[in-house]
């Protein structure tokens, strides 16, 4: 078969694993990558799911702990992958079953996401053994593609073993702390030393070597389209919170809440949408390489919170339907965190890999927050929480207001000078 039948897609034989081009044109999401994010959408809606649930039975603390838990694990195996993925990608054969391989660890782990839940909501053990085979399978995955790597690519051998051998370390650290069987104390202070591990896993290992050749529009667009598939948790809490509101039947008996919600949502879900693609994340990426690991993990708290949000919703809507047992004031406020996390973080890595601080947007975020805080007093002195949905709505088009008068002209310029350096 040759290169060509290879090229056409009529064929997918071994080809070397000898790093893609990171200046190549027209570079963008495969097929296979798209596939690859619908599973751990699967894991980030099952997270929000049982994230709302487990809040909505009282058990405010264990849930947030679940939750950063699920989404860290979630965001640094996704992110493992696409940054792989962006510099050594071949499309053959054995790269696709390795891709496989890494969607069933994928899946394993979101079975494994209500046993955890489930676990610190009763306050006794922490129970991650499933997710944790699950996340090891993954990892495993990811050491064979980076032997491949290190094998057909001399050039990138040194980073190549780095993150083999500190994976497998960490990959050690998880299964001990599994079935170890910890109190959740030692459970939880062993996860936060091995998360630390894999958070710096890419530091030891690229600090090695030239780094990876990864492609910078190509992982801005991977992180847009992720983003894109993580905000359709909005829609999803959206009708989680209007549907049981609409009293059954023919789906007519629209009530205020239920117009309320909807529009909340909506609103929410787009305004946060406008806000992360304000963000020309690929130009900024291509002149500031050397922030690519910043951009790269610290849009575990983006995604985080765009998750937040639609889990905020969804229980939002379990307290219309007298289905919680916390307060207006706790529900309004695990909506309006997560969403001033994620504008926080947008905000963050715009400022940082500008490397600038824009007066302008000091403003716009000190008005945003004070709009979050404005629904939370409003749901703490007795107002409907329909009513403290639609202020919460507002956060984010204080940006795109801000952003489409005036703030588009100071990123012009920060951009100009980003070239001219």
């Amino acid at each position: 078969m040759s290169e060509h039948d290879h090229a056409d897609g009529l064929a997918h034989p071994r080809v070397p694993m000898t790093g893609r081009d990171p200046e190549e044109g027209g570079r963008v999401a495969s097929p296979l990558e798209l596939l690859f994010d619908l599973t751990f959408v699967v894991a980030v809606g099952t997270a929000a799911s049982y994230f709302a649930e487990t809040i909505a039975e009282g058990h405010v603390l264990p849930a947030i702990g679940a939750f950063v838990l699920a989404m860290f694990a979630i965001g640094v195996a996704w992110i493992s992958f696409s940054w792989f993925a962006s510099a050594f990608d071949t499309d053959d054969w054995l790269y696709r079953a390795l891709t496989m391989l890494q969607m069933v660890g994928v899946v394993v782990f979101a079975l494994g996401l209500p046993a955890m839940f489930t676990g610190l909501a009763e306050g006794d053990h922490l129970e991650v053994r499933v997710m944790v085979l699950g996340y090891v399978v993954m990892r495993v995955a990811m050491v064979l593609q980076w032997w491949r790597a290190a094998r057909e690519s001399p050039e990138y051998r040194s980073v190549a073993f780095a993150n083999i051998r500190w994976t497998i370390i960490a990959q050690v650290g998880w299964v001990v702390i599994a079935f170890l069987e910890l109190p959740i104390g030692a459970g939880l202070a062993a996860f936060t030393a091995f998360g630390l591990l894999e958070l710096a896993l890419p530091v030891f290992a690229q600090g090695r070597a030239n780094g990876t050749p990864w492609h910078p529009h190509h992982m801005a667009e991977r992180y847009s389209l992720f983003a894109i598939i993580t905000l359709g948790e909005g829609v999803v809490g959206t009708i989680a919170s209007s549907s049981g509101l609409l009293g059954g039947g023919s789906g007519m008996n629209w009530s205020g809440d239920a117009i309320a919600v909807v529009v909340a949502g909506v609103g929410l879900t787009f305004g946060m949408w406008w806000v992360y693609f304000a963000v020309p994340f690929g130009e900024i990426l291509d002149r500031r390489r050397g922030h690519g690991y910043l951009f790269g993990y610290g849009h575990v708290l983006v995604f985080a919170g765009i998750a937040g949000a639609g889990a905020g919703l969804h229980l939002a809507g379990l307290q219309l339907e007298h289905h919680s047992t916390v307060g207006n004031g706790t529900v309004v406020l695990a909506l309006a965190v997560p969403v001033g996390l994620y504008l926080l973080m947008v905000y963050l890595l715009h400022e940082v890999l500008l490397a600038q601080v824009d007066r302008l947007h000091l403003l716009l975020i000190a008005i945003t927050l004070a709009v979050l805080a404005a629904a939370v007093l409003l749901a703490a002195a007795g107002v409907g929480i329909s009513v403290c949905l639609l202020v919460v709505m507002l956060a984010p088009w204080v940006t795109v207001v801000g952003y489409e008068t005036i703030g588009h002209r100071h990123q012009r310029s920060a951009l100009d000078g980003l070239r001219q350096r």
